[in-house]
C-alpha cells in the first residue's frame, strides 16, 4: 500500500458560530492573499460578520480570536437588528433632518418632500409598493449627486482646480476618494448626515487635487475651504455608521 507524503490540509468551513452569553452567531471564514493577521469586520453589504485568515494563519487561533472577540461580534450581529428599511413608515434623516416615508398608491413613480398634517417633514414616494425602496434610494442618490456637484463646484472655483469626473456610489470603506486621475467618488449616503459633513467631504477630496497626501499643507488647504472640517471629522467617527443602517 502506497503511503502518501504528505497530509493535504482540510478546507476551510464557510462558516464558525462563536457564543457570547448564552447566544450564537455564525461568522462567515474567508482568507485574503494579502491579510497579515486575523480580523473581524461586518459586512455592509450582507449584513455577516466575516473573519478573515492569512493564507498560512491556523483555523484554530483565528476561532481562538474571534472567540475573543464574541462581544463585538455580538453587538455587531444584534445591531443588524436595528436597521431601517427604506418603506412606507420609516424615519429616514435628510440633510440631517428626520423624515417619514410615505407611499401613495399613484399611476406615476414620483418621490417628493413634502410635510404631513401636523408640518413634520416626509418623503412622499408615489406609485406602486413594491418599488419603494428603490425609487427612495433613486432619490436620495440624486439628492447627493445635486448637494456634492453644487459643493465641489464651489470648492474648486476657490483652488482654481478642476476634477475629471465626480461619481457616487454606494461605498462601504469610504465616504469619499480622489484617484491620480482626479476622478472624485462619494457615497450617496452623505445626503443623509447633516449638509455641513457632505460639505467637509466636497472639501476634503477637492483638497486632495491639490495634495495627494494627508500631510500639514493638505488640512490647511482643507481648513482653509471649510472651517467646520473638525466638527464633521467628529460626527462622522461617532455618528457616521449608523448611516449604513438605513435601507
Amino acid at each position: 500500500m502506497a503511503i502518501p507524503l504528505f497530509r493535504r490540509a482540510a478546507p476551510d468551513p464557510d462558516r464558525i458560530t462563536i457564543t457570547h452569553g448564552g447566544d450564537s452567531f455564525p461568522v462567515r471564514v474567508t482568507r485574503h492573499a494579502r491579510a497579515r493577521r486575523y480580523s473581524l469586520r461586518l459586512s455592509s453589504k450582507t449584513n455577516e460578520v466575516i473573519l478573515t485568515l492569512p493564507p498560512r494563519g491556523s483555523l484554530h487561533a483565528a476561532t481562538d480570536f474571534a472567540v475573543s472577540q464574541g462581544a463585538w461580534i455580538a453587538a455587531r450581529i444584534r445591531r443588524i437588528a436595528t436597521r431601517t428599511p427604506f418603506a412606507h413608515g420609516a424615519i429616514i434623516p435628510l440633510r440631517g433632518i428626520d423624515h417619514r416615508v410615505i407611499h401613495r398608491p399613484a399611476p406615476r413613480g414620483v418621490v417628493t418632500e413634502a410635510t404631513d398634517a401636523a408640518g413634520a417633514p416626509t418623503i412622499a414616494v408615489y406609485g406602486d409598493a413594491p418599488h419603494v425602496a428603490r425609487r427612495l434610494r433613486d432619490f436620495l442618490t440624486r439628492q447627493a449627486k445635486r448637494d456634492l456637484l453644487l459643493a465641489v463646484e464651489i470648492h474648486a472655483r476657490t483652488l482654481g482646480v478642476t476634477p475629471s469626473r465626480i461619481s457616487v456610489k454606494d461605498t462601504v470603506s469610504r465616504w469619499g476618494s480622489c484617484s491620480a486621475s482626479g476622478n472624485l467618488s462619494f457615497s450617496w449616503r452623505l445626503i443623509m448626515a447633516p449638509s455641513f459633513v457632505l460639505h467637509y467631504l466636497a472639501a476634503h477630496e477637492v483638497a486632495h487635487l491639490k495634495e495627494m497626501n494627508h500631510s500639514t499643507r493638505f488640512w490647511r488647504i482643507v481648513a482653509s475651504l471649510d472651517p467646520r472640517w473638525r466638527e464633521a471629522e467628529r460626527w462622522l467617527s461617532h455618528e457616521g455608521s449608523k448611516l449604513h443602517l438605513y435601507g
